[in-house]
């Protein structure tokens, strides 16, 4: 039987030169969503009358503030989202952990760009599973290689 190899590496221990597809989306996701982020940050800071406030909801805070806090979420997670691409372990538990703010910050966005946040949120969702599933094939694919490795004369 032959069993197709996506010609990638993802070692857990130091990163490699390739990584595994799932993981290859994940960081490709997180930079477009970091980039989206900062985008919304710039907005929030530059033009605060750009958005519509939602009266009394529960959540109340200072837009100029938003705005900083996602342009600085936005450039870790586009940096993280690079360092993805070396499949170093810390990368991908990086990224699943700012997938994870992002989702809550853009949570809390939601008063001020309901349909953005909304994208965002689903955008940072698929890179946890991508992450988290990624993980998994990567274990899968090199222990699959190893017994091959083994079997062999």
């Amino acid at each position: 039987m032959h069993q197709h190899d996506t010609g990638s590496r993802d070692e857990s221990h130091g990163g490699g030169i390739w990584v595994s597809s799932w993981t290859a989306f994940a960081a490709v996701m997180m930079i477009f969503g970091g980039a989206m982020a900062i985008f919304q940050g710039i907005a929030a800071i530059v033009k605060t009358d750009v958005f519509v406030v939602t009266r009394n909801y529960a959540y109340t805070f200072d837009l100029t503030g938003w705005g900083w806090i996602h342009l600085v979420l936005g450039v870790l997670v586009v940096l993280a989202g690079i360092a993805l691409f070396r499949g170093a372990m810390w990368a991908r538990i990086t990224g699943i952990a700012l997938a994870g703010l992002s989702m809550i910050a853009n949570f809390l966005w939601l008063p001020y760009y309901p349909v953005w946040a909304i994208v965002l949120i689903a955008v940072d969702a698929f890179v946890i599973w991508a992450l988290c599933i990624g993980a998994r094939d990567a274990r899968e694919s090199r222990e699959s290689r190893e017994s091959q490795g083994a079997r062999m004369p």
